[in-house]
């Protein structure tokens, strides 16, 4: 059946228009000069992009890149190290600011030649309001994490206050999440009320502009209804090839490993604005409308942040996954500086013949013959007996396995995986990876060590069987509907229901964000009972959020799904969980 899975959900917005082009920006610009012009910018926004076109449209009498009045990459380098550290995959969370990257000196010399220059000055980079705090218009250009991901390895961006274009992408990612990210978000949080406009430049010499008023009551509109982020999909060296056609990929890539559908921090929003569209970070709609979207009592435990992850693993003729755990809440807070860790699940959303998971070590098992035939496999690049070790189960299409934090798992072969976690999302220590290179040619980094603190040996196929293997159990029914409760596990702050229905069902935020997959039926609709938000169309493994203030909504099945069986799961944020796991 041919996809109809939409790759680009726009969300649109009413009574606002956009500017697009430089030359419409430049003019638009041009009605307030001369002056003094600030523009912000995200790290991996085409700073020179900006300097070129506004040299060329506006020809201001001065214009300054802000990495003028930084310090020596040097000193930056040793200022971020206790962040960056020195492991493979793994930082610190900075408690930086973007103020301690700029030389004093520099910026008291460069406010100067600013203040006794006639005409039009432009102030351009990171931290442009460091150099001149009261410009007569301040522009910000922002950037979603995905795109800066790609130009890194693309060889086009490097890390903020540094030249380090050509350096491993695992590097300049691992900088990028513990520090520059960091750094730059409550920077963004500090000014982004203050400016005038809102530069996308997501596609290079496309710039769009909109006015900050519009974009902060675009977000508003947006939180009012259901919506869906931008997925964006990867290649791995165990992807398969199920995403392709399901999700309409392109067929010459060898593979597609992930597809990320809902992890807001890095993911976009496409705003329609009439016939433009105006790409921005969804993580804005996370820090500028928090209680409207996560609920209130969800905002006071987590903050600004987005606690629930869905993504897909494909591995249909792929490969298994890499055996691994993740951190307990006590160690990814003291060694990562994370507050809370990430407990996950597996829903099957689609299995083949013989697929299964390594969920939980075998019974009686010996840990220092684990670790140390681990080990072996690693320093001699010798086979790993997983089956020795960890529990093989198998899975059918719709199953639901849980996996706390220290718990032994991996997908296999042959199934997709919807992931349903909490957000912490690199924090894997693999174990082992079945004597494969990364689709760069080298080995992918192995955490023994992380990994030997966190494994839970008790956590057996006794265990597993009765604690977090398949967890369904029935809630309720009505006239074409059932809900059951399926798997994460009473340890996870994350509740999962699945309703399966012929028949329109009823559901309700209660106080907390829900996010929902349609994991069985080609379309269904979301609507509310009360009309306030325009019905909603939703297809086949499509991921979408329901924000806290929408309250009750119904889905039903639609198009070629109407009399026919669907189903989706929602997860939601258990209150009577929250502040025991968060708070504590």
């Amino acid at each position: 059946m041919k996809s109809n899975y939409n790759k680009f959900p726009v969300i649109p917005i009413k009574d606002h228009t956009c500017i697009s082009g430089w030359e419409n920006v430049t003019d638009k610009i041009k009605e307030g000069i001369p002056g003094i012009i600030a523009v912000e910018c995200y790290p991996g926004v085409f700073v020179e992009e900006i300097i070129a076109e506004f040299k060329d449209l506006l020809n201001p009498a001065l214009i300054i890149n802000t990495s003028e009045a930084m310090k020596p990459e040097s000193e930056i380098s040793s200022m971020v190290e206790p962040y960056v550290t020195d492991d493979p995959v793994f930082g610190y969370m900075t408690s930086l600011e973007l103020e301690d990257y700029f030389d004093e000196v520099k910026i008291t010399a460069l406010k100067k030649e600013i203040d006794t220059t006639d005409g039009c000055v432009v102030i351009v980079g990171p931290g442009a309001l460091l150099l001149h705090n009261q410009p007569k218009l301040i522009l910000y250009a922002d950037m979603a994490r995905w795109e800066i991901q790609k130009r890194y390895r693309n060889n086009t961006a490097c890390n903020l206050g540094k030249t380090n274009y050509t350096e491993a992408f695992a590097y300049q990612y691992k900088h990028a999440y513990f520090v520059d990210w960091r750094v730059c978000d409550r920077y963004k949080k500090r000014i982004f009320r203050n400016c005038h406009f809102i530069l996308d430049t997501t596609k290079p010499h496309q710039p769009k502009m909109i006015s900050v008023n519009a974009v902060l009551d675009a977000l508003k509109q947006t939180v009012s209804s259901p919506f869906r982020v931008v997925p964006f999909f990867d290649p791995g060296p165990w992807g398969g090839q199920w995403l392709k056609e399901v999700c309409d990929l392109d067929r010459s890539l060898p593979n597609y490993a992930w597809g990320f559908d809902c992890v807001p921090e890095e993911n976009s929003l496409l705003l329609g604005f009439g016939d433009e569209v105006v790409e921005i970070p969804s993580i804005n709609l996370v820090f500028f409308q928090p209680e409207a979207l996560l609920g209130k009592q969800v905002y006071e435990s987590f903050g600004d942040e987005f606690p629930i992850r869905f993504d897909f693993l494909d591995t249909m003729e792929g490969g298994n996954l890499s055996l691994q755990v993740h951190p307990l809440k006590e160690y990814i807070k003291e060694k990562f500086g994370m507050n809370y860790t990430q407990d996950e699940s597996y829903y099957m959303l689609d299995a083949g013949e013989n697929a299964f998971v390594y969920l939980g070590l075998k019974n009686d098992i010996n840990p220092e013959n684990m670790m140390a035939d681990l080990e072996k496999a690693q320093s001699t690049q010798t086979a790993f007996d997983a089956d020795q070790y960890v529990q093989k189960w198998p899975v059918r299409k719709h199953d639901h396995v849980s996996i706390p934090a220290g718990t032994v798992h991996c997908s296999g072969a042959n199934s997709v995986v919807l992931e349903i976690s909490a957000t912490p999302y690199i924090f894997t220590f693999k174990l082992w990876d079945w004597e494969r290179m990364g689709l760069d040619g080298k080995p992918r980094p192995i955490s023994l060590e992380h990994g030997r603190k966190n494994i839970q040996w008790n956590r057996d196929a006794s265990w597993t069987e009765k604690n977090i293997l398949n967890l369904t159990a029935p809630i309720s029914e009505g006239d074409g509907w059932r809900e059951e409760r399926t798997g994460l596990d009473e340890l996870s702050f994350i509740e999962t229901r699945r309703h399966w229905f012929s028949k329109k069902v009823i559901h309700h935020t209660e106080g907390s964000v829900n996010v929902l997959n349609l994991v069985e039926g080609r379309e269904v609709l979301v609507e509310s009972p009360d009309e306030s938000f325009a019905p909603y169309i939703v297809r086949y493994a499509e991921t979408f959020i329901v924000p806290a203030s929408v309250g009750t909504y119904t889905i039903t099945p639609y198009g070629e799904s109407e009399g026919k069986e669907c189903a989706t799961v929602k997860a939601s944020i258990r209150m009577d969980r929250m502040k025991e796991k968060i708070l504590k």
